[in-house]
């Protein structure tokens, strides 16, 4: 199938009831020789029909409303409406001590919640100055990608049940309760972990727990090239898919994309890759792209990301060392019950983290990572108290979403459940 993407012409038509410009009828736009949309007689012009999806909508993953202009079935101009769901994170992390912050970080991107757990104390360790033991280091990669394929099946599941396919959304799902399983025996929580703390972890992993893991890096390529049969070449997919939404490397850029929707239309930029951070220059992986930058290319983009976090994993469990899990400082980790109950020192030191908490020195810093959405930053600010005079968050959902006006219109109706389903939007991250 021919991939040409002939652009459209939008000129204007006076103004609308929102004061904004309204676009004139769009031209032919031709994708794969097929007319998407073919100017009307003039006999048949009639008024162009304001319609909203969501914001309570399956298909739109969370509270986003979308108001849509349509020109028959033919989407004219969109708009996004967020914020239904804003909760005030960055404002409630500057009356909480870094640690207590961490819990706020579970329910921003709740489907990779222990990714950003470890992404937040990145940035508090940094400004710290702390360096983690490498324990740590490899128990937190080893939860990143556990949290990166637990997102992407989401996403994959999700956007079979929106493009109508339902068969996988069961198989990808039961992988996905394997991962949740191996998580909560290692955190005791499932969906909102709070793994993570200022300088190490919150718990170790139980004995036995690395042949859970074992287990499931053997079982779950087989599940996924299974899933992947019944999509890349089926033609319902293909149609719902191939040349719907693309985006030109430099249209992402320029929108300031990142992760799946840049690498898919060919910008091979990766965090863990250009900024590393937990010695991820130290695996051998590799950075999938997209030529054509439609939700196609989307979808083959995040399925080989799955497979190479695969191989990160089995890296991973491969270079496990022995040793501690948390840094030696009482002035940042709690001491041990033991040493609390028996010690003046340590139950000093565990007064005093508890009631005050750590305290970094004044400074600010911005601290990236590879989210499963892209590239996710928090920005911190400290005066030398123990709790952020800032707290800023990079959402990837957030500007990845800003993308949709220029992917959808010119497109059909049922064209911007596909097209919105490739973006994996996750609304407490974009409303935050």
């Amino acid at each position: 199938m021919s991939r040409r993407t002939v652009e459209m012409a939008v000129g204007t038509a006076g103004v609308d009831q929102f004061g904004q410009p309204i676009r004139a009828p769009l031209t032919v736009r031709e994708r794969g020789g097929l007319a998407l949309h073919a100017p009307p007689e003039p006999e048949l012009e009639g008024d162009h029909m304001l319609i909203n999806i969501g914001p309570q909508h399956p298909a739109t993953h969370g509270v986003l409303r979308l108001v849509l202009e349509l020109d028959g079935e033919t989407v004219v101009r969109c708009v996004p409406h967020i914020g239904y769901l804003h909760c005030g994170f960055e404002k409630i992390g500057e009356y909480r001590q870094y640690n207590q912050i961490i819990p706020w970080t579970d329910r921003e991107d709740y489907l990779n919640s222990i990714g950003n757990n470890v992404a937040f104390v990145l940035g508090c360790e940094r400004l710290f100055g702390i360096e983690i033991t490498p324990r740590c280091t490899v128990l937190r990669v080893i939860a990143m990608e556990m949290s990166r394929l637990m997102s992407h099946l989401v996403w994959m599941g999700t956007t079979c049940i929106d493009i109508g396919a339902f068969t996988p959304f069961l198989w990808l799902y039961q992988e996905r309760e394997n991962l949740y399983n191996l998580l909560e025996g290692w955190v005791g929580a499932r969906l909102t972990t709070s793994a993570t703390r200022v300088g190490g972890m919150a718990a170790e992993i139980p004995d036995g727990w690395m042949d859970g893991l074992n287990a499931f890096i053997r079982n779950f390529p087989k599940t996924l090239d299974e899933a992947d049969r019944m999509l890349a070449r089926n033609g319902i997919w293909m149609g719902r898919t191939v040349g719907i939404g693309a985006l030109t490397g430099e249209e992402a850029i320029n929108a300031g994309l990142s992760g799946a929707m840049l690498r898919a239309s060919g910008v091979a930029y990766d965090v863990r890759k250009d900024v590393p951070y937990l010695d991820y220059e130290t695996y051998d992986f590799d950075v999938p792209v997209g030529t054509q930058g439609d939700v196609y290319d989307r979808y083959l983009v995040r399925v080989e990301e799955m497979r190479q976090s695969i191989r990160i994993l089995e890296q991973a469990v491969q270079r496990l060392p022995d040793g501690p899990l948390n840094v030696d400082d009482p002035r940042i980790i709690l001491p041990s019950k033991t040493r609390a109950t028996s010690q003046m020192e340590s139950m000093i030191h565990h007064f005093k983290l508890v009631m005050e908490g750590p305290r970094p020195p004044a400074g600010e810093v911005y601290v990236p990572v590879e989210s499963p959405k892209g590239e996710k930053g928090y920005y911190l600010v400290s005066d030398g108290t123990s709790k952020p005079v800032r707290w800023r968050i990079r959402p990837p959902a957030f500007v990845n979403l800003s993308a949709i006006p220029r992917m959808v219109e010119g497109h059909l109706l049922s064209d911007v459940i596909a097209i919105n389903a490739s973006i994996d939007i996750v609304m407490g991250e974009i409303d935050r």
